[in-house]
């Protein structure tokens, strides 16, 4: 049985879960547009869009919670999209939440502690500065597993279709995982010495990087790899506030 929670409590419990307020961002974190002050039903979407929107408000949502929010270093004009995206939502009362790295690093629900959960690894550490923050993880396979066998289980998880760099161990042990764009950090993963890194997407300069350095690499989808931890943040609210939650599912196809 769902019941009804109010914005401010969810808002609250968010902000102090994923500390959005003590991670340094270029997303404003936080709930960004405020809209109906009672919340039944939630919906979980990997950005900010008006196709989100339109799903959330089909599906019955008070309130959307994103990775990708609307608003980046502030708003300077509410013209254009900026003027179509507040609109739809101050006009359906539908609230917008957004968690950008705040999600991708937490230790439970986050984007990388997700993935490496699917790929059952064990030993599980904090890996890879972004800016000052680690926001990744590193790990052990349970056993051995070739880079095919590893995207494979990627892709069973989260969809999409991996691209690999076969350029490293023929059996693989430890791995490292970044969510979404994060082929920069393909050099830390080769500090490490890991025998395979898995991040959302490319970068042209890292086949041969990957080459020289000999090591596996798994691209799983940037948009693929980040809906683990939106549906991970919709069922501890489910369980917390007793309110209905949904993924919705707006794919890119970049």
């Amino acid at each position: 049985m769902t019941t009804a929670a109010t914005v401010k409590d969810i808002v609250g419990y968010l902000d102090t879960l994923l500390d959005t307020q003590g991670i340094k961002d270029s997303s404003c974190n936080g709930l960004q547009v405020q809209g109906a002050p009672s919340v039944r039903k939630i919906g979980l979407a990997v950005d900010a869009s008006l196709a989100a929107y339109h799903q959330a408000v089909d599906n019955g949502c008070q309130m959307l919670i994103v990775h990708h929010g609307l608003i980046w270093d502030g708003i300077t004009h509410i013209t254009g999209t900026t003027y179509q995206h507040v609109k739809f939502l101050l006009d359906h009362s539908l609230n917008l939440y957004a968690a950008h790295l705040p999600l991708d690093r937490h230790r439970v629900v986050g984007n990388n502690s997700q993935l490496a959960k699917i790929l059952g690894l064990t030993n599980v550490k904090p890996a890879f500065d972004y800016h000052g923050l680690t926001i990744g993880c590193r790990g052990v396979l349970p056993r051995s597993a070739t880079v095919a066998q590893i995207a494979q289980r990627l892709a069973a998880a989260v969809g999409g279709d991996p691209v690999i760099l076969p350029f490293g161990k023929t059996k693989n042990r430890t791995v490292g995982v970044v969510s979404g764009g994060a082929a920069a950090e393909l050099s830390q993963a080769i500090e490490l010495e890991l025998d395979c890194y898995v991040t959302g997407e490319s970068a042209h300069q890292n086949h041969h990087q990957a080459l020289e350095a000999g090591i596996n690499v798994v691209y799983a989808g940037h948009y693929q790899t980040e809906t683990v931890g939106v549906k991970a943040v919709g069922k501890t609210l489910e369980k917390k506030f007793r309110v209905s939650a949904v993924f919705l599912d707006v794919p890119t196809l970049v």
